[in-house]
């Protein structure tokens, strides 16, 4: 269990120093003067499909992985258990972590607000995925001994 936490807790934290490294790069974008009109048709389009994306992939992610849990608790294996836990925590997190790095991105290039309110629900999105032993125990209805620690 010990690997499994430590994996998807290093992607969780490689999560938010992606977004920050977004930041970085969107304000480099932004003071090298490129950018798209927030007006335009690809601005609109963009603009849409990114709040889309954010206000579907949030509670759906979330959701689902919730639903996943539940089905693989019942399995017999704790192994079994832990990689499936594993792989679907790190598709969740990616999930949600493109959708924050784009929106903080997609902030710079078409200066509008909406962005950074979708890079926030992003965020917050990823903050409900924050890993951790008694939470994995929980969710896979794993044995609390010695030995499993």
């Amino acid at each position: 269990m010990k690997k499994v936490l430590r994996n998807i807790t290093f992607a969780y934290y490689a999560v938010y120093v992606a977004a920050i490294a977004a930041a970085s790069a969107g304000y480099i974008i932004l003071k090298s003067g490129i950018g798209i009109d927030p007006n335009s048709e690809t601005g609109i389009a963009i603009n849409s499909i990114l709040i889309i994306l954010i206000i579907g992939a949030v509670p759906v992610s979330l959701w689902y992985f919730n639903v996943l849990t539940k089905k693989w608790a019942k399995l017999e294996s704790e192994e079994l258990k832990l990689q499936k836990y594993q792989k679907a925590a790190l598709i969740r997190l990616a999930v949600l972590g493109s959708a924050l790095v784009l929106g903080v991105v997609f902030y710079y290039i078409l200066g509008i607000q909406s962005m950074i309110f979708s890079a926030a629900i992003a965020a917050v999105g990823v903050f409900f995925c924050k890993p951790s032993e008694q939470k994995i125990s929980t969710e896979l209805e794993l044995d609390q001994t010695p030995e499993n620690e």
